[in-house]
C-alpha cells in the first residue's frame, strides 16, 4: 500500500524535519510553493529560494491548502496553482 498524497507528504516534512537543519516554515515552501516563476512583484531573494528549492524536488500537487504545526511554528499554504477556493474564518475567542 503506498498510501495517501498527505500521508506521503506527511513523510516527507517528517522526514526533512528529522535532518533539523531547516524549520518547518522553510520546508512547507520548499515542498509546496506559491506560483513564483511569473510572479513581477515577488523580490528576488524569495524568487530565488523557489529557484533553488524547485532544483531540489518536484512541487507537491495535493490537496489546495496546507495547515501545519510543530509546537513552534503554526501556519498555512495556498497550494501553487491556487485554482482551487479555500475558505477562511477569524474567531475572536
Amino acid at each position: 500500500d503506498n498510501g495517501s498524497d498527505s500521508q506521503g507528504l506527511d513523510n516527507v516534512v517528517e522526514f526533512l524535519l528529522m535532518d533539523n537543519q531547516r524549520p518547518l516554515p522553510e520546508i512547507m515552501m520548499t515542498c509546496v510553493p506559491e506560483a513564483w516563476e511569473n510572479h513581477t512583484l515577488m523580490n528576488a531573494e524569495k524568487k530565488g529560494f523557489y529557484q533553488w528549492a524547485s532544483m531540489l524536488m518536484e512541487a507537491w500537487d495535493g490537496p489546495g491548502l496546507f495547515v501545519f504545526s510543530d509546537a513552534r511554528y503554526v501556519g498555512a499554504v495556498l497550494d501553487s496553482n491556487g485554482l482551487r477556493p479555500d475558505r477562511l474564518y477569524v474567531n475572536t475567542d
